[in-house]
């Protein structure tokens, strides 16, 4: 999934849709101006192109989200060659040369289109244009909202039905245990049914929405959103490769019935710190690498201390205890040895 915000192509081929373009980049975080050469000058502030397709290309390439000023029949014809997807695609807003009318035309939930098209119509004292079913009839954009709080989709073709079930006044099932959702729920009481027991809800009719870490076999319409609250503490011997570690995770993970997706931090003794196995795992895996000192893994009590583990590096427990020590939560995984790592799995709070 991509990320909303970030650098956007603020993209004209007039006179006038120049002096607009000029006008939006100077208001509007991460924007810089695309112009054709003759409209360019020697603006250092302007990037000047000759060719139109090629900026289009770099833009869907390299994820940079696009404000056209010009015809809309320009823009799709222009970005067709470059589709990918919804979790993929840049966001694409379509602007007017007069600047009234801020068009959401891509990705307007998961790229950010259609909040890209309110700030440009902020801007420009216009009108965005959303025409996205869930927000026409002011229903919740689940994938939006995942997108804006950080979380991961895992199977982002359910979005759909769980949004279609809702457009059509049908109340979908929900599993939140943690109540990531409360707010949600509250301000739409009729939309939703709370359930608290996942497997029973995933024997009934009909999509619904989980929201954890927990993994299961998704029925067809389940939507299973993944907030960034697991951390896992790792031990392991010296020089052990990167790829060993992350087969040993990733394995334990899918047995233990746990979403790597959820990972937010990969945790250790400082002695480890420098392993380049652990380092190198933990950027795979887009995690944070956090390590504490013998010290501060001393102070915690944990359910496997291990003397082996005492006698090389001083203390009870590292992945035990590291991952207590970085989630704050309880331990949803005790350790589990492999050929030449230990991991354990907490909650982060």
């Amino acid at each position: 999934m991509i990320k909303q915000g970030g650098p956007i192509k603020v993209i004209s081929l007039t006179p006038q849709g120049a002096a607009l373009a000029r006008r939006l980049c100077r208001d509007l975080p991460g924007a810089c101006c695309w112009l054709p050469r003759g409209l360019a000058g020697g603006d250092r502030e302007v990037r000047a192109f000759e060719h139109l397709a090629p900026v289009f290309q770099e833009a869907f390439d390299i994820r940079e989200n696009l404000v056209c000023i010009m015809a809309a029949g320009i823009v799709v014809r222009s970005i067709a060659p470059y589709l990918q997807g919804k979790d993929s695609d840049p966001a694409v807003v379509v602007v007017d040369e007069a600047g009234e009318f801020a068009v959401s035309l891509l990705s307007g939930h998961l790229g950010g289109a259609n909040d890209l098209a309110r700030q440009v119509a902020q801007i420009l004292g216009g009108t965005p244009v959303i025409t996205t079913a869930t927000d026409v009839q002011k229903l919740p954009s689940l994938d939006s909202l995942a997108a804006a709080r950080g979380w991961a989709i895992d199977n982002l073709a359910a979005v759909r039905q769980v949004h279609m079930a809702l457009l059509s006044g049908r109340q979908v099932r929900l599993v939140d245990p943690d109540g990531y959702l409360a707010d949600l729920l509250g301000e739409n009481p009729d939309l939703f049914v709370s359930e608290s027991d996942l497997d029973a809800a995933l024997t009934g009719e009909g999509p619904g929405v989980y929201v954890g870490f927990r993994e299961r076999a998704w029925p067809p319409g389940w939507l299973a959103l993944r907030p960034k609250n697991l951390v896992a503490g790792m031990g392991c011997h010296k020089g052990t490769p990167a790829q060993e570690i992350l087969d040993f995770i990733r394995q334990t993970f899918k047995q233990a019935g746990l979403a790597l997706a959820s990972l937010q931090a990969l945790a250790t003794i400082e002695v480890k710190k420098e392993e380049p196995g652990l380092r190198q795992a933990a950027e795979s895996l887009g995690a944070e690498f956090i390590w504490f000192t013998k010290d501060e893994l001393q102070q915690i009590t944990v359910p496997h201390p291990s003397p082996q583990a005492a006698r090389h590096v001083g203390v009870a427990s590292v992945s035990e205890a590291a991952a207590l020590k970085a989630g704050g939560g309880d331990l949803v995984l005790g350790k589990v040895k492999g050929a030449n790592a230990t991991l354990a799995v907490a909650r982060a709070v």
